[in-house]
């Protein structure tokens, strides 16, 4: 017995078995028990520690050492990056939504693409919309939309979901200030400025072939008519409604009695891109000792840049149209309430990964990776790829999977660019194959009233395109940088 335990602890072998066994142990908690993924990855984190013989003190701490812990330090050091840029993200993307944006930004583009090329306005009202608000918000939000440009066309409801949907989720996986590429950025330690600019790069080509592209192959195929019970709304509606039901309704009606302009709600979803890229390709170009270099990073600094985005919408798309800083607080903290279980998700993987660190099974992965002659980034997107089919998370999937190959990514002394690109790889195999432990793929199958076969046929395929398609833009672009 001993000389087992001795062998699982010491060996190559016996190290990536303890990862096997701990990645089992994670899936059928979550899969089988039904545990929430937090529980599951503190969980699992702890017992791998324990089984690789980690001391107590350094797993847990000592009353006077607490917080040099591997549970304190993974937790904290990731939530320290993350928790601001998620929270304000999010703030964001509720000012956004409740302003009418997503009406003035249907409209605009049905106008420029006329009634043949509604599929691929949708295509772009999800891509853009999809920036600012999380994936599940933005159906929520824009499945009305997409009920009355089927309606008005007379041809398939999949025909206008499906490129939207691919907008939504192509930003959602690989753009910050979405939880995932966050995340990312702070489990491999590369800039969110690397992370938006290899996000378009790698996830533009994904969306086109998947919304664009297969969007309009199957939509012609599969027919799916708009649910009868829906019924569109007219503006005046909304005023009507002001001050009545939740906090949250008196507001929206506030926020959306005079609707802004398209080029105000493209500002200022462009506020945040531009000044974090300016940060990062100010370093590139500038004296690290220039004045200028200095103004650019503290604006360009992600939590800067966000609060400065968030202030700017309070004001234009609120206070200047006349809502109360009262009605506003109210958006503000009703959009951070789904907010605490995805920081508890990505702290508890951050400790997982800090676990795989810590016993020497990330240094193990390296040396079985070299002489297998299996590129980090294949193993990067294998690893995610499994991890999302078996239990459907993106987000455990990004965050487990971030957390075994950081190690490896910190050992080999790689560019930001090439980091980026991992990370992407990371994001890709995140969304691939959606299927029934999805819940997305529950909420897509309702809202745009499809059967299990049909949401298999046109949503599952989407997302597995999109993540072959942006993993070999991002393996193509690794290889050669």
């Amino acid at each position: 017995m001993g000389a087992t335990v001795d062998w699982l602890r010491t060996t190559t072998p016996g190290l990536l078995v303890l990862c096997g066994l701990a990645i089992a142990v994670l899936l059928i908690a979550i899969i089988k028990v039904k545990l929430e993924p937090f529980v599951a990855l503190l969980l699992t984190g702890l017992l791998l520690a324990l089984a690789a013989g980690l001391p107590i003190s350094q797993i847990v701490g000592t009353p006077l050492k607490a917080g040099e812990s591997l549970l304190e330090t993974g937790f904290g050091g990731i939530l320290g990056h993350i928790a601001v840029i998620i929270g304000l993200g999010t703030v964001l993307g509720a000012i956004l939504e409740r302003s009418g944006g997503a009406d003035v930004l249907t409209d605009k583009l049905l106008r420029v693409f006329g009634e043949k090329g509604a599929p691929v306005a949708m295509g772009l009202l999800g891509l853009i919309f999809g920036i600012p608000v999380f994936f599940d918000i933005g159906i929520f939000v824009l499945a009305p939309l997409i009920y009355v440009a089927a309606k008005r066309g007379g041809r398939s409801l999949v025909l206008y979901a499906m490129p939207m949907l691919a907008g939504l989720s192509m930003t959602h996986a690989f753009l910050p200030p979405h939880p995932g590429p966050v995340a990312l950025g702070g489990l491999l330690g590369v800039s969110l400025g690397w992370l938006i600019v290899m996000g378009f790069v790698c996830g533009i080509p994904g969306f086109i072939a998947a919304g664009i592209v297969w969007g309009s192959y199957i939509g012609k195929r599969v027919m799916v008519s708009v649910p009868e019970e829906f019924v569109p709304l007219e503006p005046e509606v909304l005023d009507e409604d002001e001050g009545s039901g939740g906090a949250g309704s008196g507001a929206t009606a506030v926020l959306t009695k005079s609707p802004p302009s398209v080029a105000l709600i493209g500002a200022i979803i462009a506020i945040p891109l531009v000044l974090i890229l300016g940060a990062t390709f100010g370093y590139q170009l500038l004296d690290t000792d220039s004045a200028l270099l200095q103004v650019l990073t503290f604006f360009g600094t992600p939590a800067v840049a966000l609060l400065i985005t968030v202030l700017v919408a309070f004001y234009l798309l609120g206070i200047r149209r006349g809502s109360t800083v009262q009605e506003l607080s109210t958006i503000t903290a009703e959009s951070l309430k789904p907010v605490g279980m995805v920081l508890l998700v990505v702290g508890a993987g951050a400790f997982f990964g800090k676990v795989i660190s810590a016993t020497g099974i990330g240094t193990a992965l390296a040396d079985t990776m070299s002489a297998a002659g299996l590129p980090i980034i294949v193993l990067a997107y294998l690893i995610s790829c499994g991890l999302r089919i078996a239990q459907g998370s993106a987000t455990v999937a990004i965050v487990t999977t971030g957390g075994i190959v950081a190690p490896l990514v910190a050992e080999q002394g790689y560019s930001q660019m090439s980091i980026a690109l991992i990370a992407m790889a990371i994001a890709a195999g995140s969304i691939i194959l959606s299927h029934v432990n999805d819940g997305g793929f529950w909420i897509i199958a309702k809202y745009f009233n499809m059967t299990v076969k049909q949401t298999l046929q046109t949503w599952t395929v989407l997302e597995t395109i999109l993540s072959v398609v942006s993993f070999a833009v991002a393996a193509l672009l690794f290889s050669i940088v």
